[in-house]
């Protein structure tokens, strides 16, 4: 487990004392509960839609493009660290409910699903935003059962439907210890484009950003 994002996550819970995180024996069991669901000694596919097609920061043996239906990519997650701070808040993906999703399974090694999923679950799992679920989705390569990670929408940070131009005015001023949210969302419009895919909620956001000085 990052011993850098663990400490991070510890200042933060501290400097927000009124929001719920979960604790270590919360998480190990949803992913006890979750990896019950999948069949042992068989290979995981991981579905990314967001910061994890560019960064998954996890050992993987393939990916490949995919379609998830049932679900749309969202900047619906308020955020207080990372991309975003009390003073510059910023916001962050998230799959919501409704539609459909362009993105990229993952296929972790079976014999690595335990260490690398570990370190997943660390990093989407312990604020509380996110909901594990299992998703079928179609793929150039036919059919595949993905693990992926949804909105909480009983979460203080989500946000309900809000405009393009509210959307844009965030994510031009959120900014973090890991970066800007601009980043965040240019990095993932490129990495879609470098396999084919296309997102034309998030290009409507890029073209509402203010210019660059």
């Amino acid at each position: 487990m990052d011993g850098t994002l663990r400490a991070r996550q510890r200042e933060y819970a501290q400097i927000h004392p009124d929001m719920k995180f979960r604790t270590e024996a919360e998480m190990a069991s949803l992913l006890e509960a979750t990896l019950a669901q999948h069949e042992p000694g068989q290979d995981l596919y991981v579905f990314g839609y967001g910061s994890l097609i560019w960064n998954p920061a996890f050992d993987y043996v393939e990916k490949r493009a995919a379609l998830l239906h049932g679900y749309h990519r969202r900047f619906c997650l308020k955020m207080l660290m990372g991309r975003g701070t009390l003073e510059t808040p910023g916001l962050m993906l998230a799959l919501d409910h409704g539609g459909a999703c362009k993105g990229v399974a993952f296929k972790i090694a079976a014999s690595k699903i335990n260490t690398e999923l570990a370190l997943l679950w660390q990093r989407e799992m312990f604020g509380g935003a996110y909901l594990a679920r299992w998703v079928p989705l179609r793929t150039p390569n036919g059919p595949i059962r993905a693990l992926t990670f949804i909105i909480n929408r009983k979460h203080p940070r989500y946000l309900p439907e809000i405009s393009v131009e509210q959307t844009a005015a965030l994510i031009a001023t959120g900014c973090g210890d890991l970066g800007t949210c601009r980043e965040y969302l240019e990095n993932t419009i490129a990495h879609l484009g470098e396999l084919g895919l296309r997102d034309s909620g998030l290009e409507r956001i890029a073209r509402a950003l203010p210019k660059r000085l």
